[in-house]
């Protein structure tokens, strides 16, 4: 097939004003698989190898050849950033061809949404929680929205494959489509997919299609890569030493920031001059007190402010502004961004990518880097991994640099196997069958039980949920006031469900926190959470304000800006670490080879802990006696395995070992003082490992583990159930243990996660 011949007149009009000289292989695959099947099509290409034009231009030209009576094509995509930074670009491209483009999340025009409703035409962009508002308060509209649905494209697909957000996207996908009696084909579209037939499975549920993945030569992917450690306090791991022979010369930091300043931080500062650059970091308050300490910088030097702040506490307008600024391709401005700017956004000719830590994934790291080298230069990242000084008294696992071996096995696992985490498919998410139960109830109004579970039940995702689990779960409800029972025997939301259906947070199955909004004067800077009392100082938009008032009826922090430098709170960010990664971390510390990416602190920071981990004998054997009774154990687990083998230890050897005062630092070691002697503990441990496992015995005695944002109100057993079936990874722990037996020769021989 000749794939540009195909594509319509002003698609091709297009390519020639866009001055391309031929169309990439994605290209050309997509519109083979899209002109010439008429499966599903999961598009995986790297990042800025033109995924969207790839699937967009034969979706046009089908739409224009054929103009759908409703909306044409339904994109959905995590991020509202994604969302407005496609929008201009689908505008350009649709604006010839008379196909209208509508945004539609919180941050988007009600006059833009009342004029699509109607008039239903064209394509329609939105994140699963505006989705899911839609199904819920436009539930009669569906049909004439979504009667002749075609397409449904779902961008940065890899993001929704690992948590409950992305098995509500496809619940609310089978719902949409049941509703307007629509047989729409999927597009996927990732740059990160760790097992493509796995995603293309799940892509596909429901639709009664199979998926195509099409295979293209992509081209060889160059990277600049650099990676330095710091001391937050002098001296640097290489003070005093040669420079190894191998080591890259590095850029030298002229910071003439004040004494005092972090000098990892300085370093971003040096490097960020002159350039337009993205610093990550893996938090909201980590990111806030980077921008402050950047800002502060650049004050002491006497130059003007270059730093932006950009995460998902920020009001739309600063995030915006950030977005707008990094487009133009004249600003050397610089972003202090968290994951709302990994995915997909084209930012311009962006030089230049920090990352402070390592992240906690495979795929956020390739996210992030992809960010770069957008306009046929290389991606370029820069990882500066900061650490404290031990104390002269600090135990073994304190003295390993856990950043610093987390980045270097990410980058390694993707060059040597190309590994990228695989979706999560066999969980419980009992959690979500609360919410879309809810959702159902709400959009439809009054069911017969029977129908309820007809409309539920069914949906993809909750194939492992049995009738019995449904029933106890609705029984629960009603108990609890959720759901109420009509005269006529129907179900409908009852009272205290309706506080729950109705608050707009419903729409959201990742847990929040509760926030207050905080303005200086008519500007709405953010939110945060736990707001401090008047005249204490808060940090939010990269700089430090102090608080004059609290409303907490209307959850309202007044506030007035001042200098200084102070910690910022959002709440808990929680990891999760694929247990491949915890193996390659093990190797990196266990082999000799030099990577040429690291630079000279690094590599002295490196060859000083693969000291300290052949002196400790951790080589050998994952139990490490660090004294007295004390031990510390390295399972090399990711987070899931890990959380099942702290709850194997306690429940099922704990009192065989004489274990106390467990004490995790998850997912990289456990210290505890024991009774039992070494060889006792690789004995009963591995005797224990032998028998059958119940995952529900490593379920403490009355707890009930709330672990996704609706547990609190699913019935205890189903909440237990749930987590210890669908959240443990006991078996991948189970076989770790069994490898202890002859440990030395064993110790990473356990299945993947």
């Amino acid at each position: 097939m000749n794939v540009f011949e195909r594509y319509a007149p002003f698609i091709q009009d297009y390519i020639y004003r866009s001055g391309w000289q031929s169309l990439r292989a994605v290209q050309n695959a997509a519109g083979e698989a899209i002109f010439g099947t008429e499966d599903n099509v999961l598009l995986t290409a790297s990042t800025a190898s033109g995924k969207t034009e790839a699937a967009f231009f034969p979706i046009l030209t089908l739409l224009e050849e054929n103009p759908s009576s409703s909306v044409g094509v339904l994109y959905i995509a995590p991020l509202k950033a994604l969302i407005n930074d496609q929008f201009g670009r689908l505008n350009e491209l649709c604006q010839e061809a008379g196909i209208p483009v509508t945004r539609w999340h919180g941050d988007a025009a009600a006059s833009k949404k009342q004029k699509l409703l109607k008039h239903p035409a064209g394509i329609l962009q939105i994140t699963p929680e505006s989705l899911e508002a839609l199904l819920i308060n436009k539930h009669m509209e569906i049909p004439s929205l979504f009667g002749d649905l075609r397409f449904i494209v779902i961008d940065e697909i890899h993001s929704l494959l690992r948590a409950d957000r992305g098995l509500q996207t496809f619940c609310l996908i089978e719902r949409l489509c049941r509703l307007a009696g629509c047989a729409p084909r999927r597009i996927g579209l990732s740059a990160t997919i760790g097992n493509p037939e796995d995603a293309g499975r799940l892509l596909a549920a429901g639709s009664g299609r199979g998926t195509v993945i099409p295979r293209f030569d992509g081209g060889r992917e160059v990277w600049r890569l650099s990676m330095e450690h710091f001391y937050n306090t002098p001296p640097q791991a290489d003070e005093g030493r040669a420079t190894p022979e191998h080591t890259p010369p590095r850029e030298v930091p002229s910071d003439h920031a004040p004494e005092t300043a972090d000098p990892g931080v300085g370093y971003i500062f040096e490097h960020t001059k002159g350039r337009k650059c993205l610093v990550f970091t893996n938090s909201r308050e980590e990111c806030e007190s980077v921008c402050q300490l950047l800002r502060q910088y650049c004050e002491a030097n006497r130059e003007p402010d270059r730093f932006l702040i950009h995460h998902g506490n920020l009001s739309a307008s600063y995030r915006e502004s950030a977005e707008e600024e990094m487009k133009d391709d004249e600003s050397l401005m610089s972003v202090c961004a968290t994951a709302t700017l990994e995915l997909g956004i084209d930012i311009g000719r962006l030089e230049r990518a920090f990352q402070i830590d390592a992240p906690f994934t495979v795929s956020g790291f390739l996210q992030r880097m992809g960010r770069t080298g957008r306009r046929g230069d290389p991606s370029e990242m820069w990882f500066v991994m900061r650490e404290d000084h031990q104390e002269a008294r600090a135990m073994l696992p304190e003295s390993i640099p856990w950043y610093l071996l987390q980045g270097i096995a990410l980058v390694q696992l993707y060059a040597e196997e190309r590994f990228v985490e695989p979706p999560r498919m066999d969980r419980l998410p009992y959690s979500l069958l609360y919410h879309q139960t809810m959702s159902t109830l709400a959009s439809c109004g009054e069911m017969t039980p029977g129908e309820l579970a007809s409309r539920v039940l069914p949906l993809s995702c909750f194939h492992r949920i049995s009738q019995e689990d449904y029933k106890q779960l609705l029984l629960h409800l009603l108990e609890i006031d959720h759901i109420a029972r009509t005269e006529g025997g129907g179900l409908i939301v009852g009272l205290a469900g309706e506080r729950i259906v109705n608050n707009y947070k419903f729409y959201a199955v990742f847990q929040e926190n509760i926030e207050y909004s905080v303005r200086a004067g008519s500007e709405e800077l953010g939110t945060i959470v736990a707001p401090p009392p008047v005249g204490d100082k808060i940090a939010i938009a990269g700089r430090v304000w102090i608080v004059e008032e609290v409303d907490h009826k209307k959850r309202v922090v007044y506030c007035e800006l001042v200098k200084g430098n102070i910690p910022a709170y959002f709440g808990d960010v929680a990891g999760d670490i694929h247990t491949r990664i915890l193996e390659r971390m093990f190797a990196v510390l266990r082999e000799e080879e030099t990577y040429p990416y690291l630079m000279r602190h690094a590599v002295c920071r490196l060859r000083d802990a693969r000291a300290e981990f052949d002196k400790s004998g951790m080589a050998d054997r994952p139990l490490i006696h660090l004294g007295g009774k004390m031990w510390a154990l390295f399972p090399w687990l990711g987070s899931y395995a890990f959380l099942a083998l702290e709850r194997f230890l306690k429940i099922r050897c704990g009192k065989q070992l004489g274990l106390k005062g467990l004490n995790p630092a998850r997912p990289y070691y456990l210290q505890f003082t024991m009774q039992a002697s070494e060889e006792d503990f690789y004995r009963i441990v591995t005797e224990e490992a032998e028998k059958d496992i119940d995952p529900l015995e490593l379920v403490y005695p009355k707890e009930v583990p709330v672990f996704e944002k609706y547990d609190e109100f699913g019935p205890e057993d189903l909440v237990r159930k749930g987590f210890a079936l669908g959240v443990l990874d006991v078996e991948g722990m189970r076989q770790r243990v069994l490898g202890w037996t002859g440990h030395e020769r064993k110790l990473l021989t356990g299945p993947e996660e």
